[in-house]
């Protein structure tokens, strides 16, 4: 089968399209043919090297990928063969999702329903349920002051339509006029970019502040965001898109009454479960995932350098099959 490897950690050209052998499925796993590869921007940072969990130089070589779509061709031992043939979309463990075919755990895997298309679904596997835990564990109370920092990425975009459904005011956060108009599509009603300086002051003389922030970015934009927030405010740092968390002491937010949650809430057993919470609002029509870019698997170079220059909107998916 065809794959992309990662050979030696680097700049994108360091993934390189080869062949690599067919998987089988060992007891409890299925092998998926894949249709549609997830991409996200940690998988970015993990090819660089600078990942803030970062591989041992002997995971390599690998192949990476944490998540794929596609239907169920062959299923190991103890596993129903009714899943054969079956739409689904899985994690793959942290590699092995850049390739025509790879082997998961059955137990992992989310069915897609009828009329949710497959990318969608793909779409929706990582950003969704972090997305549907960061809202969850916000506890949002409708009227509240939510601030989306890149509103118009993969989770950001989501978190803007889950903040909205939950009747908070949305405050769009993000780089450029392409991507505000986005974020006031999908429901944000207070836009501010946040490459200008004055973008936390904007926010303040709007609406006086803010009572949550989902902090994607980290850096200098999660703090100026940390600063919006007053007694009773709620931060959840999620990411670092800029390349370093927010500085925020823990005593410093206590002083001022605000709870500061560092990483995604997912327990060990809820990643599926959270999954199909998300591509369940997208059958329903509340949640509507935005693909901005395709790239075909041999392109996965192109598809990494996009991400790494803020180009992207929405998500951005490899087209395997």
């Amino acid at each position: 089968m065809r794959a992309v490897w990662l050979r030696q950690f680097g700049p994108p050209e360091a993934l390189v399209a080869g062949d690599a052998p067919d998987p089988v499925p060992g007891e409890g796993k299925v092998v998926i043919v894949v249709a549609f590869a997830n991409i996200t921007f940690v998988e970015t940072q993990v090819r660089a090297g600078r990942s803030p969990f970062p591989l041992a130089p002997d995971a390599l070589p690998m192949i990476p990928g944490n998540g794929v779509g596609g239907v169920v061709a062959a299923v190991g031992k103890d596993v129903d063969s009714g899943l054969i043939g079956r739409r689904v979309v899985s994690g793959t463990g942290g590699r092995g999702g850049y390739a025509e075919r790879v082997a998961v755990a059955a137990a992992g895997l989310v069915n897609v329903p009828d009329g949710v298309e497959l990318d969608a679904a793909v779409a929706l596997l990582a950003d969704g349920r972090t997305a549907t835990a960061l809202v969850r564990a916000a506890n949002l109370v409708a009227g509240e002051r939510a601030l989306v920092e890149a509103a118009a990425g993969g989770v950001g975009s989501l978190l803007v339509q889950l903040a909205r459904n939950a009747g908070a005011v949305v405050v769009g956060a993000a780089g450029g006029a392409e991507k505000l108009e986005l974020a006031k599509q999908l429901g944000a009603t207070v836009l501010v970019d946040y490459r200008d300086p004055g973008w936390a002051a904007e926010v303040e003389g709007k609406l006086g502040g803010v009572d949550v922030v989902f902090d994607g970015v980290g850096g200098a934009v999660g703090r100026a965001a940390f600063e919006l927030l007053g007694q009773g405010g709620r931060m959840l740092s999620f990411g670092l898109a800029s390349g370093e968390f927010t500085p925020v002491d823990d005593r410093e937010a206590e002083a001022r009454g605000v709870i500061v949650r560092r990483g995604v809430p997912v327990g060990p057993v809820e990643p599926a479960q959270l999954t199909r919470v998300a591509i369940k609002e997208a059958a329903a029509g509340r949640l509507h995932p935005v693909i901005g870019q395709r790239f075909p698997l041999v392109d996965a170079v192109e598809a990494h350098r996009a991400m790494e220059s803020r180009r992207t909107i929405g998500k951005t998916l490899l087209v395997v099959s």
